[in-house]
């Protein structure tokens, strides 16, 4: 296989040459350093930081490059333009020929254009790819999360293309307009469906997508899971990984996620039916979807902690407990008692085992599939939110054997039951532990003088991209004063957080205000699905199969709008835009649902659904990205780690807005829909102030 070196040198347009990402160069460079390091006349942290500000130095001069070209182009279409207003006056088929080659000519330069930004971006990731593999570090998450989303960032232009997408509109609208078309002048804006001609076209759409696709929809979707990981590990770590993978143990770990999904789920669209006929409210169903939820707070610490040593055993206990919850459940009809059904719900809370499907991603999969794997498990969660009410929507029958009710309010739990006790047999009999011993007696040796280096380079590198220019004198004293305390307690650098209190000094404001925004959208959209029962049955009368159409009509949009905004939107806007403009967009659907047009009509109710979930969910996939960017490293490990500090977060704020719903019951159902809206929207307007506030001071 010929090295890219040379590729990249035969591939050359020659009077750019100079402007190429200096391959050969940095890959000196590279072998430079190693040599270095070996002798001990350098050391990592010096390694890592000019590694990066060479980096940032060739990437800027591709970038300032590429926007001359295409200020070059622009003057181009701007001349062919004005030629073109002119004949549109006086047609002549010779000047229309002469005027096509132009702008073919303009098309084949910004094909060139095109071929120039996608090798430099294919060097820039070999690049990376060689340090990492050298060095045994993770550098290239490190460098693209802390360059990818500043609003300064040169990587950037590399990836996103609106400047070349505005080229490329120019040139295909005027080409379309000069086809001759027997003397007709139709713009392709009056014939969308109309196929362009011209081969240009089709070559420069071809490689268009190619630089769209650069930023990978599993990227954010891996982002979206939240799926901690350290900035810098080791080969050892990477050799344990290897080893520890087992495909069928990361299935049944994708398979638990979707089950519980559907059983948290499952019982929403007859949750408020359950209530009525058991002697209670309607409004109760809040207490008995949310009392998973309450559950959840405490098991997912348990379920960390637990993670720690096995992941046999958490997912076993995990499967026994939703098992016994659902037969719980299911048999409250018959004992016709509200406390056994809330107990089943708080069994089956217990057995939220989330906390170690994310830890097996992020222990046990392949650094090179990881992306892969917690793609995979957003789309588990995706598709168990949508077959959950949808499944409920089937189980519309009623027959007895024995004693035992078997209707739309038991056959969900029973239903669930038999789920549980099917995965539990298969895990039994096809699980795999991964061995913890060669992760605890393969230490490097130089690991404890390394971790005061890679958190200096955390701090120096990281903490210039958070603050503004006004904060840099107190942070070189603050950064001073870190290095005297890191030197008297080197070992505590990198040393995971060892409770909940720990963690919470870890949180920097910006983190806060992501977990705040991660509080929010949980809280309106738990708003949304449980009290959808009531609010339908009260206002529209809907059956339990059209509120499970509804619900699971909103769970399929899930991974279409990740799709779309992965592949797309994240291209031309930064996370922080998309972020602000997804906040607004949530308080826009809580607004339209309040209840003050009469009467309330199913199009007003369902429209405005649909944009604060939608909203909700393109929140959640930017802000989990952006919390992944700005958490701390030291919370990448241990029982409390991010992941299970942004669970905490969205399970207690599900808690509060059941609870809401309960509670706003006692004084009715013609008030439940404004009452449990005001605390919605009085928390989207606080994190909508709390961001803007928060990244104007930072930016």
């Amino acid at each position: 296989m010929v090295a890219f070196g040379k590729k990249l040198k035969e591939r050359q347009i020659l009077e750019w040459q100079g402007y190429y990402i200096n391959y050969k160069m940095m890959k000196k460079k590279v072998k430079q350093y190693a040599q270095q390091i070996e002798v001990g006349t350098q050391d990592r942290r010096y390694v890592l930081k000019d590694f990066s500000r060479m980096l940032d130095i060739q990437i800027e001069k591709i970038v300032l490059f590429l926007l001359e070209q295409q200020g070059l182009l622009a003057s181009r279409l701007a001349k062919l333009d004005e030629q073109h207003d002119a004949l549109q006056q006086q047609p002549e088929i010779s000047q229309i020929c002469e005027l096509r080659q132009a702008y073919r000519a303009v098309g084949q330069d910004l094909l060139k254009l095109l071929f120039f930004v996608e090798v430099n971006a294919i060097g820039l990731r070999k690049i990376l790819k060689k340090f990492d593999k050298r060095f045994g570090y993770s550098f290239t998450n490190y460098y693209i999360k802390t360059r990818a989303n500043h609003p300064y960032s040169q990587l950037q232009q590399v990836f996103k293309h609106v400047g070349i997408g505005a080229v490329v509109g120019a040139v295909s609208r005027n080409l379309h307009e000069l086809q001759d078309r027997q003397g007709s002048y139709l713009s392709i804006y009056d014939q969308p469906a109309l196929p362009l001609q011209d081969p240009v076209i089709d070559s420069i759409k071809a490689a268009v997508d190619r630089l769209t696709h650069s930023t990978n929809f599993l990227n954010f979707l891996a982002q979206h899971a939240l799926i901690m990981q350290e900035e810098f590990p080791t080969p050892v770590e990477e050799q344990v990984d290897d080893q520890n993978y087992h495909f069928i143990s990361l299935l049944l770990n994708l398979v638990n996620t979707f089950l519980y999904m559907v059983n948290t789920y499952i019982v929403v669209p007859t949750a408020d039916d359950y209530s009525l006929s058991l002697g209670a409210a309607a409004t109760v169903c809040g207490i008995v979807i949310g009392a998973m939820a309450v559950a959840q707070v405490f098991s997912s610490v348990y379920f960390s902690a637990w993670s720690n040593k096995t992941y046999f055993r958490p997912l076993v206990f995990s499967s026994v407990v939703l098992f016994v919850g659902n037969i719980l459940y299911a048999l409250a009809y018959d004992f016709n008692s509200i406390a056994v059904l809330l107990i089943g719900r708080l069994f089956c809370g217990l057995g939220s085992a989330r906390a170690v499907n994310r830890r097996y991603i992020s222990d046990c999969v392949p650094q090179k599939i990881r992306m892969q794997a917690s793609a995979g498990f957003v789309s588990a969660s995706a598709l168990g939110m949508a077959c959950g009410p949808a499944l409920a929507g089937l189980l519309q029958t009623n027959f007895k054997i024995y004693k035992l009710t078997f209707n739309q309010d038991t056959l969900p739990g029973w239903v669930m039951a038999v789920a549980w006790i099917v995965y539990l047999i298969w895990l039994w009999i096809s699980f795999k532990e991964p061995s913890r011993e060669i992760k605890e007696n393969h230490i490097p040796q130089e690991s404890n003088a390394v971790v005061v280096e890679d958190d200096a380079l955390e701090h120096g590198l990281k903490q210039p991209l958070l603050i503004s220019s006004s904060e840099d004198r107190q942070q070189d004293e603050d950064g001073e004063q870190e290095c005297d305390e890191s030197e008297e307690a080197p070992e505590d650098s990198h040393r995971p957080a060892t409770s909940i209190r720990s963690a919470y000094r870890l949180l920097t404001p910006s983190v806060k205000v992501q977990l705040l925004i991660y509080f929010m959208l949980k809280f309106v959209m738990e708003i949304l699905l449980s009290e959808s029962s009531v609010i339908t049955t009260y206002y529209f009368e809907w059956s339990t199969g059209k509120v499970a159409i509804f619900l699971a009509s909103l769970g399929l949009t899930v991974l279409p709008v990740n799709i779309v905004v992965g592949n797309y939107i994240s291209n031309m806007f930064e996370d922080r835009q998309i972020l602000l403009a997804s906040e607004i967009m949530v308080c826009i659907g809580v607004l339209l649902s309040f209840h003050i047009i009469v009467p309330y009509s199913v199009p007003q109710y369902v429209c405005s659904g649909l944009i604060l979930f939608v909203s909700a969910e393109v929140l959640e996939g930017i802000n989990l990205a952006l919390l992944s960017r700005v958490m701390s490293s030291r919370l990448s490990r241990g029982t409390y780690n991010g992941g299970l500090l942004s669970t905490e977060a969205g399970t207690i704020a599900r808690v509060i807005a059941d609870g809401t719903i309960t509670l706003a019951g006692y004084l009715g159902q013609s008030r439940l829909l404004n009452i449990t809206l005001l605390p919605s929207l009085f928390i989207c307007i606080s994190s909508i102030v709390a961001t803007c506030f928060t990244y104007n001071s930072l930016y």
